[in-house]
């Protein structure tokens, strides 16, 4: 799998297909939603081999459940690798998570207690991954709305100790990073200052929606909040040219709408990026 930065890409949804391949858009590559692809033939396949003619393509999965208690789902990690010798995926990702528990699948991203245990247990499973897939995978930050009392870690040292003592790489999703920082009120930026810059192979760009008790939800359905570009300029400046890729899974705008998004990241990352090299002592 590639180590280089694809630059700026989207998420790759169904309302798109033909446009995209009809048109070829500026755009860097394509994040695919892994389980969706996970069919022995039939239209998905059909569009995504079109795609992937013209694009490089990420494997980005929410089923994994790589911090539940359950055995790791051999019959998924059977399909996962189908899909993999298929697309030739720049990377695979999925979430710092649990699904379920039992055999239950709860179909949500349910956050993990921040304890020595919990890093343990994940990075053993992601180890057993890693050897199946025989590549690092990337793990994703997660959005939430409870925090465990038995807690050790704070959420950002948590994420950082499990990428290094499994040698995985980081998906860093920006927006949920901002929305935890105001659900549980702690500073982003000191988020952003822990995570080991080595680590971070991509970012997530995304919507949300503000409930009336001040509550933010991580829904993927609006454009990217104000906040949330002031913290992914910060990121460029602290990770550097990281793939960026923006997600967007309900009330899904025309395409034109989100390459404005995508246009308006590049343009966050070229002052970023020209800030950084006014600084550097070789720029005297």
């Amino acid at each position: 799998m590639a180590t280089r930065s694809l630059g700026f890409g989207l998420g790759l949804r169904a309302p798109h297909y033909s446009q995209i391949v009809e048109t070829r858009p500026p755009v860097g590559w394509f994040e695919i939603l892994s389980e969706n692809f996970m069919v022995r033939g039939g239209r998905p396949l059909h569009w995504l081999e079109r795609v992937r003619a013209d694009y490089p393509v990420a494997m980005h999965g929410v089923s994994l459940s790589i911090g539940s208690t359950d055995p790791l789902d051999e019959e998924y990690l059977d399909e996962l690798q189908r899909l993999q010798r298929r697309v030739q995926p720049e990377w695979i990702s999925d979430h710092l998570c649990w699904t379920g528990v039992a055999g239950n699948n709860l179909h949500d991203l349910l956050p993990l207690p921040y304890d020595e245990g919990a890093v343990r247990h994940v990075v053993e499973r992601v180890e057993r991954v890693q050897h199946r897939l025989g590549a690092q995978i990337l793990l994703e930050n997660v959005s939430s709305y409870m925090t465990y009392a038995s807690s050790e870690l704070a959420e950002w040292d948590f994420l950082a100790e499990i990428a290094q003592r499994a040698d995985c790489l980081i998906l860093l999703d920006v927006n949920n990073i901002y929305v935890n920082s105001v659900n549980h009120r702690f500073d982003p930026l000191v988020y952003l200052d822990a995570i080991p810059p080595g680590r971070v192979r991509q970012i997530h760009l995304a919507g949300h929606q503000h409930r009336a008790d001040g509550l933010i939800i991580d829904t993927h359905d609006a454009p990217i909040a104000e906040p949330v570009w002031r913290l992914y300029e910060y990121a460029r400046h602290r990770f550097g040219d990281v793939a960026t890729m923006i997600e967007r899974d309900a009330d899904i705008p025309p395409l034109g709408e989100l390459l404005q998004e995508l246009d308006r990241a590049r343009a966050i990352a070229a002052r970023a990026d020209a800030s950084a090299a006014r600084r550097s002592p070789r720029a005297a």
